[in-house]
């Protein structure tokens, strides 16, 4: 990003990328758990007969879990009570089975579920990834990048855990608690009232604790993607980092936010805590209930041992779907909070082709801009009336001070942003009403600091033209004056580079870079600094390099040494966002202006 791009983007809030400090301190704005549950469940719903049968399985399961109690009250009641042993182990055997059963259905339905999950999860990854390779440069200018990956990555991550085994867990004490509830009204209604009296207390409680922790979660996610985003861009720019001694103030600068996700978390945490506890004194307080209400009802005769022992067994089982259905929507809420964060980065507005936008075949190269108005702010115009005319072939120069806009009318050209007035016409076609991809197609990029995929070095030649053949990957390569080097690395051109080809010089990276130009072929050639980091003898090498690229072509040049562009058709000397001056270079020196001055601060005292 250029010095004028940077200055004229938007203010951020926060300390970086757009995220509101307020909620970190703050109670966050009303979400819709609702909304979010319905957008989850179009993931879901594509694998709907497997969900079908894990409802099944769990249903199947839960029965056989609550058949135990049943049976060992009929064991106290009809055999114990009569001392028959044979008819015991019988019933035993069932009980053993019955147990056995529950427990393959229990993993049975996590497998299913872990399955739902995984698939899920990859929907939602792929439709996120695919929206971000949509949205416009504005938006990734705006936003941390570390915040972008931890929704692609924590929150998405968060909601296949809770999928996975939390929602067959939900389902499944659900269904035990109604089914508790029913075995217990058939076995004595008055023990059944009694064991009821305290869930009204038990969905109180839970209601004021899941409402705390469902702010507390989402504070914490947010919290979460600020510290990603400052971990990634230090260790992006650690460079810069020990270079300017700067590890100290970073690290404070990492302490704090750190500070700050400590205590929202543990604010979180510690209302989760309480669940367990609360859920614990409420259980037991039932089931001292039942078991006094139960001990008179058989002194009364109303009820047998067998009964008494069923019921404070299913008594207790009562208590305990309650408090993992509690402690499960803890869960849920953090897994709401990641999707709801999840579905905001989804419903960014992608950038898009007009109604009228139509496809752009060959092209000769005529570029035309006619009172061209634009602002990375729209309170602050970075260009400002701009014209400019270049014939098919022609090179055309754009020189000026560091922030005058040159870099943004190659942004322009590519539409990587619109203008906000005037024209951008290419062989007399409105590139606003021609498609994007095929526009981009048109041009060549070749930046100051150009990007390496780590992939081998015939990848990254082919990233801009999939199709070719090594044959021409080799071809373009030697026009590029790379394929010298290229041959001198231990596997050649399947040599395997690191992250943003950091194995290589900056000239070598270069060279990479105006191969990959040479072999998409494109009509329109947009070169930016593209030799300013480089010594004297490297751009040597480039400048050839260079010359092969742009042969037939039209080329812009954006450029500070100025000693580049001297055999430039055209060269346009650009001052805060207006051409003031225009002619080739020995015509503009002549003038004596604004561009023999910047010449002759460069080349003070050598011939010109």
């Amino acid at each position: 990003m250029t010095e004028q791009r940077r200055a004229s983007a938007p203010p951020m809030t926060g300390f970086r990328g757009g995220l509101p400090m307020d909620l970190l301190h703050g109670a966050p704005k009303s979400k819709d758990p609702r909304g979010t549950l319905r957008r989850l469940w179009v993931y879901l719903q594509r694998q709907r007969w497997v969900l079908i049968f894990t409802v099944l399985v769990v249903i199947v399961t839960s029965i056989l879990d609550l058949l135990g109690p049943f049976l060992m009250g009929i064991a106290i009641d009809t055999y114990i009570s009569k001392s028959d042993l044979t008819g015991l182990m019988r019933l035993l055997g069932w009980m053993f089975a019955s147990y056995v059963l529950a427990a393959a259905g229990t993993w049975l339905q996590t497998y299913l579920m872990a399955g739902v999950a995984q698939r899920a999860v990859r929907d939602m990854r792929t439709d996120l990834f695919a929206r971000l390779q949509t949205l416009p440069l504005r938006f990734f200018d705006q936003r941390a990048h570390g915040d972008i990956m931890s929704r692609l990555t924590n929150d998405v991550e968060n909601i296949s855990n809770v999928l996975a085994t939390n929602a067959s867990q939900l389902i499944s004490n659900v269904l035990g608690l109604v089914g508790v509830i029913i075995i217990m009204f058939i076995m004595n209604v008055t023990l059944a009232i009694v064991s009821l009296v305290v869930m009204p207390l038990t969905f109180v409680l839970t209601g004021q604790i899941v409402k705390r922790t469902r702010v507390g979660f989402r504070q914490t996610q947010q919290a979460l993607g600020e510290l990603n985003g400052i971990i990634e861009e230090t260790i992006s720019g650690e460079r810069v980092v020990q270079a300017f001694v700067r590890e100290a103030a970073t690290t404070e600068q990492f302490s704090n936010v750190n500070r700050r996700l400590q205590k929202v978390a543990l604010r979180a945490r510690v209302f989760t805590s309480f669940m367990g506890p609360v859920m614990n004194m409420v259980n037991n307080f039932g089931l001292a209930v039942v078991a006094c209400t139960g001990g008179w009802l058989a002194v009364q005769s109303l009820a047998t041992v067998g009964e008494i022992a069923s019921f404070i067994n299913y008594a207790g089982r009562l208590g305990r779907p309650l408090n993992m259905i509690a402690q499960l929507f803890t869960s849920i809420q953090s897994a709401l909070a990641g999707a709801e964060r999840f579905f905001e980065l989804l419903d960014e507005t992608p950038e898009t082709d007009s109604d009228l936008a139509l496809p752009l075949e060959h092209i000769k190269g005529n570029v035309r801009l006619e009172n061209v108005t634009f602002g990375y702010d729209a309170d602050v115009q970075v260009l400002k009336q701009v014209s400019l005319d270049a014939a098919p072939g022609q090179t055309i120069a754009l020189v000026g001070p560091t922030g005058a806009g040159k870099t943004t009318i190659a942004n322009l050209l590519t539409r990587f942003y619109d203008i906000q007035g005037g024209k951008i016409e290419i062989d007399g076609r409105d590139v606003a009403n021609v498609k994007k991809d095929d526009l981009r197609r048109k041009i060549g990029l070749v930046l100051q600091d150009n990007f390496l995929f780590a992939a081998t070095v015939m990848e990254n030649i082919r990233y801009g033209r999939l199709e070719a053949t090594a044959e021409e990957v080799r071809a373009a390569a030697k026009l590029a004056n790379a394929d010298v080097f290229i041959h001198r690395l231990p596997h050649g051109y399947q040599t395997l580079l690191s992250e943003r080809g950091s194995d290589l010089s900056q000239g070598q990276r270069q060279l990479l870079a105006i191969a990959r130009a040479i072999l998409s072929d494109p009509e329109i050639l947009i070169l930016d600094e593209a030799t300013s980091n480089v010594d004297t003898r490297t751009e040597k090498h480039l400048q050839e390099a260079l010359l092969n690229l742009m042969k037939g072509r039209t080329s812009f040049v954006i450029a500070h040494r100025l000693s580049t562009i001297r055999d430039a058709d055209q060269v346009l000397v650009i001052n805060q966002g207006r051409i003031i001056e225009r002619g080739t270079h020995h015509s503009l020196l002549e003038q004596k202006g604004f561009y023999h001055n910047l010449y002759m601060s460069q080349f003070k005292g050598q011939a010109i």
